[in-house]
């Protein structure tokens, strides 16, 4: 059974950093590309935002326009874990972070397709950030 979960969230002032952890189990980290979304409590019915994506087969990561330069994901496959370095944060970018796994070995190339939930097939449970003006 494939299962991944969060970790690493809090509460941090803007300016601040924070690493999100996302552990799998049930297959390895080659297998299949890992996303990291977030969702907006304020607009509880707006789809979740991609907000970075490691591809699976050859570790290709993509970055939403609001992620470039600030974050960072990576993956230790020893830990079979994937982190997502959050700096320079900005209220804004408070919400519940989830990563999700998709499934499969992709080779598609580009955010517009990694940041659509739909392709994902496998969700942890998310993890609160909050951050502070």
């Amino acid at each position: 059974q494939w299962l991944v979960a969060e970790s690493g969230g809090g509460l941090v002032q803007s300016g601040g950093s924070l690493k999100l952890s996302c552990g799998a189990s049930g297959f390895n980290l080659d297998r299949s590309a890992i996303g990291w979304f977030r969702q907006d409590p304020g607009k509880p019915g707006k789809e979740r935002e991609g907000v970075a994506c490691i591809r699976g087969n050859d570790g290709t990561t993509y970055y939403a326009d609001s992620a470039k330069g600030r974050f960072a994901i990576s993956r230790d496959n020893a830990e079979n874990t994937v982190y997502l370095q959050m700096n320079s944060l900005k209220v804004e970018d408070t919400g519940t972070y989830y990563c999700a796994a998709e499934g499969r070995d992709s080779y598609y190339s580009g955010i517009d397709y990694y940041s659509r939930i739909n392709h994902y097939d496998y969700w942890g449970q998310g993890t609160q950030v909050t951050v502070s003006s």
